[in-house]
């Protein structure tokens, strides 16, 4: 049996790196100053605490940021055997999963849901599709409005992962490989290749086959990245990195409810189509990056990108099951995609003292050029928009036909400038102002009937913060920071005609906290927060048209704790209080409504600690409490609270082996849903093995 191009071309890449030199692994990796290296035997010198995140721009500590900021380092990514970044947010208090109608990453971040703030080294990736962590070295969730240095959007907050950097002048590979119980499996390979004193190149690729509990569900997903990293002398650094995405897999829409819960009984049934339920995607990446060094304190950085996504899925989806629990009605639809990105951003940042008082200045523009071309076709069952079937345990799908329902091509241009000075008064006080506009502009052209709707906002996005140091290692603040979303949604495929004389909606974000390095490997953060929406649409009770009356509100707490706590024992624990409601009446929903995916209490636990050099387990605790489905609050997924664990062998210096367990105890739940009928069911438990091995 032949194997697929995919496998073998990692195995020919795994083999050129064999041939290598075999050298030890050294500490400090090309790029961005406080990217760790990578390393990954099972015991690790690298922990769970990060002191700076890179999407900040300037290198801020996390201690002298006024905001909430939750890093998931590489280190408790592989401790949890994690590939996906969707279930590395699981593990993200304040952030709950939306199903993303099986096809997508879609999160909620302090009650605002989102299928676009997600960012590639700070730099926006915000088409739907799922995102893999295998070129991942950290990911870092910021909370709160974050348009000043991310522009539209971002109203909870944004998601950035960092890429693994060359490494200058050393030879070095990784691979792995993975099963579990279901029948999914991968490998990946990770090699890094000193190509003179000043010219490294790393290739990270992965090749993954899917399973799971759900009937028939399948798919993989190829994955391959390289980078190139030059120094071009002592104060200038080039990064020329491409990835490839190629995705395929089950687009799978979940169980339906019954009686204002998730229906019981038909956790692994599929309620769809195996033919027509599947989701392709293709991605393609490249990104330039110039770092320069322009003496006494003044650093410059140019950053290109350049993303082309092409997407299809096609899917049939459960609707509502009969009051007797006979019969379930179902529909559908298939869509596709494709998307270029032209993204380009120069920052130019000071540290320096004006009159005995430090600043830390940041300097920026971002120009971006967007073009989407979008189609939609719905599902007829015998003319008829739905069909109602038996319930059973394998649902029967009558044949289908196809009628066209939308076809769009949109263009979105951005320009934007933005400026942020943090001002150290003395020892103990900072002072963190800054401000952001936004030229936005949409063109979107209707290509069924030929209707081309338009409009431009200029926004502002101001950001105020204030951080009190009693100790260095110590910080209390305060902050404000607000942001906007166009009222096309953030995906911005059309523009309806009664939408276009409409202001973008707003968010605002107020934030008061506490972090304490606890030791320089050991982090204790608390915040407070209070989170308004406005300028949501609503329907005018006289005319009918849509006006901007709606808002909501999210008030909560987090706390977090992350790093080392002894010699052996990393830890990486958080929990977070939220409640939010619509304030005044959307066209979503009343006044008093409460938010949907925003479970009152989150507690969030993975911990490893290492009984020898050579032996540690790993201990992981999930808990949300009970949340509404969607908008209408028909719909309650009940709370649910999961326990995994690990092992870990090392075997040899090179080679190592875990056991990870998911769901140890075998609990059913209900994680996240799309609609009060496209229910995502938790699942069972499942062992997995992984091996790595290093030179």
């Amino acid at each position: 049996m032949s194997l697929p191009a995919p496998i073998l071309f990692r195995l020919s890449t795994a083999a050129l790196a064999l041939a290598m030199p075999q050298v030890s692994w050294a500490e400090e990796a090309y790029g961005e100053g406080e990217a760790p290296a990578i390393v990954v035997e099972g015991h690790r010198e690298e922990g769970y605490k990060a002191d700076s995140a890179s999407s900040l721009k300037t290198g801020t500590p996390l201690l002298d940021t006024p905001q909430s900021v939750t890093t998931i380092s590489r280190a408790q990514l592989e401790d949890q055997g994690i590939d996906q970044l969707n279930d590395a947010l699981r593990y993200v208090p304040g952030v709950t999963l939306a199903q993303g109608e099986g096809h997508r990453d879609q999160i909620t971040i302090r009650g605002q849901s989102t299928t676009a703030d997600f960012y590639l080294d700070g730099v926006r990736d915000d088409a739907q599709y799922y995102r893999p962590l295998y070129n991942t070295e950290r990911v870092e969730v910021l909370k709160g409005a974050n348009a000043l240095l991310f522009g539209r959007g971002g109203g909870g907050g944004v998601i950035n992962r960092v890429t693994k950097a060359p490494i200058l002048g050393e030879d070095r590979l990784a691979m792995a490989g993975s099963g579990d119980s279901f029948g999914a499996w991968s490998v990946s390979g990770d090699a890094n290749m000193a190509l003179g004193d000043a010219v490294a190149l790393r290739i990270n690729e992965t090749y993954e086959e899917f399973a799971n509990h759900r009937d028939g569900y399948d798919g993989h997903f190829f994955g391959f990245a390289p980078t190139l990293g030059v120094k071009l002398g002592e104060t200038t650094r080039l990064s020329l990195a491409y990835e490839y995405v190629e995705d395929s897999r089950t687009t799978d829409r979940g169980v339906p409810s019954f009686g204002g819960l998730p229906i019981s009984g038909f956790d692994n049934t599929f309620f769809g189509d195996l033919a027509i339920n599947r989701s392709d995607v293709t991605a393609h990446f490249a990104r330039l990056r110039l770092d320069q060094e322009l003496g006494e304190g003044l650093s410059f950085n140019v950053i290109g990108q350049y993303a082309t996504y092409d997407k299809y899925y096609g899917n049939i989806l459960p609707g509502a099951v009969n009051a007797a629990r006979t019969s379930v009605s179902l529909s559908g639809y298939r869509s596709s995609t494709t998307r270029d990105n032209w993204i380009g951003q120069a920052n130019l940042v000071w540290n320096g003292n004006t009159g005995g008082i430090k600043h830390t200045l940041l300097v920026g523009v971002e120009t971006s050029d967007q073009s989407t071309l979008a189609s939609r076709d719905d599902s007829r069952f015998g003319g008829a928009s739905s069909v109602s079937v038996p319930l059973a345990m394998r649902i029967a799908v009558p044949a289908s036909t196809w009628v066209a329902n939308s076809s769009s091509q949109s263009d979105v241009r951005s320009l934007s400038a933005y400026v942020q000075d943090q001002i150290e008064i003395g020892e103990h006080l900072q002072l963190i102002a800054g401000v952001r506009y936004d030229d936005f502009r949409i063109e979107a052209t209707n290509l069924f009937g030929g209707a081309v709707t338009g409009r431009t906002d200029g926004k502002w996005s101001p950001r105020l913060g204030l951080v009190f140091k009693p100790r260095p290692n110590i910080s209390l603040y305060g902050s404000y920071a607000k942001s906007f979303l166009p009222q096309t949604g953030d995906q911005f495929t059309t523009l309806a005609a009664n939408l276009q004389t409409l202001a973008p909606e707003e968010f605002r974000n107020l934030e008061a906290g506490a972090k304490w390095d606890v030791t320089p490997g050991l982090a204790l953060t608390a915040a407070v927060f209070q989170l308004d929406r406005t300028n949501t649409r609503a329907n005018d009770p006289l005319t009918g048209n849509p006006v901007l009356t709606g808002a909501s509100r999210v008030r909560g707490f987090e706390a977090s704790l992350a790093g080392q706590i002894t010699d052996s024992w990393q830890a990486s624990l958080g929990y977070a209080h939220q409640t939010g409601e619509i304030r005044t009446t959307t066209a979503a929903a009343p006044a008093g409504r409460k938010l949907d995916k925003l479970p009152r209490d989150q507690v969030s636990l993975w911990t490893r600690y290492n009984v020898s050099s050579s032996i540690g387990f790993g201990l992981g605790v999930v808990h949300q409490s009970s949340q509404f489905g969607t908008i209408s609050n028909a719909v309650v997924l009940p709370a649910f609270t999961r326990i995994d664990a690990a092992v870990f062998f090392d075997v040899t210096d090179r080679f190592a082996v875990q056991f990870n367990v998911e769901n140890l105890t075998d609990a059913g739940y209900y994680p996240s849903a799309h609609t009060d009928n496209n229910i995502a069911t938790g699942k069972p438990l499942n062992a997995r093995m992984t091996a790595r091995l290093k030179f």
